[in-house]
């Protein structure tokens, strides 16, 4: 009860931190918002044939812009974060104090599932304002809401596990965007899966989890058929990532 409690204290410190950022904070919130206007703008006059569904590409980026902010807030931030207060030996300080470990970096993962959430909000309504875009309701909404909770939780953990192989603050964003940018690609967040896309591609985007969790936020914007299935894959990446995480992850500056 005392680390839950703690955590809770730690979360407050987070994110008063982070809204005493602006610039940070506006760009956060606004950088998915523009990816889905630019998206639109270019290709939101076409349709993508998604199962037996045949949807408009503007529908179809609100949902892949919302998957696309989800990750951003988990995976980007907690890596690259932890990686500069890592370096800036933020992180050897907090281990040298009374508070709990598990509560310093609790307090960062809830924060992060936090404004991931408030990012799926926020490209929902955009989306559902300017592109006429469905909204998830009853037992869909419900379904739709477990799947951003254990994504962006499963983000975070990956997140973590990813700042073992960042060797300093400058590596960290151009490691980061080495990892994510490509699986964003080949799993159909940035440009539909057609009949014509090549085996190799569908190959890795099943083994991977962003198109696992882009075919979750699908299925609440699009009314595609929702399967647990991809919520576990998801969920299994992120039990993997924490354990990753929890085997080499280091609250030392990296020697140079």
């Amino acid at each position: 009860m005392n680390t839950l409690r703690l955590t809770a204290v730690q979360f407050r410190y987070v994110n008063k931190a982070f809204w005493r950022n602006p610039a940070s904070a506006f760009f956060t919130f606004a950088f998915p918002l523009m990816f889905l206007v630019i998206f639109t703008a270019l290709l939101g006059h076409y349709t993508v044939q998604i199962g037996t569904r045949t949807v408009d590409t503007s529908t179809y980026y609100v949902a892949s812009m919302a998957t696309f902010a989800a990750i951003t807030a988990c995976f980007n931030n907690i890596a690259i974060g932890l990686s500069f207060q890592r370096e800036e030996g933020v992180l050897k300080r907090a281990n040298g104090t009374p508070l709990p470990a598990a509560s310093f970096i609790g307090a960062r993962i809830v924060h992060a599932v936090f404004i991931s959430v408030l990012l799926v909000v926020i490209t929902a309504a955009f989306g559902r304002a300017a592109y006429h875009a469905s909204i998830p309701t009853g037992l869909p909404l419900l379904q739709f809401a477990i799947a951003v909770l254990v994504g962006s939780a499963a983000f975070c953990a990956l997140g973590m596990a990813l700042t073992a192989v960042i060797p300093n603050a400058d590596a960290a964003a151009p490691i980061v965007n080495a990892v994510i940018l490509p699986l964003e690609f080949l799993s159909g967040i940035f440009i539909p899966f057609g009949n014509d896309t090549p085996d190799w591609v569908l190959w890795v985007a099943r083994v991977f989890p962003v198109r696992h969790f882009a075919l979750s936020m699908q299925a609440g914007f699009l009314g595609t058929a929702f399967s647990w299935t991809d919520v576990l894959v998801v969920a299994a990446w992120g039990v993997a990532g924490l354990l990753l995480a929890v085997r080499f992850f280091s609250w030392e500056p990296r020697k140079r």
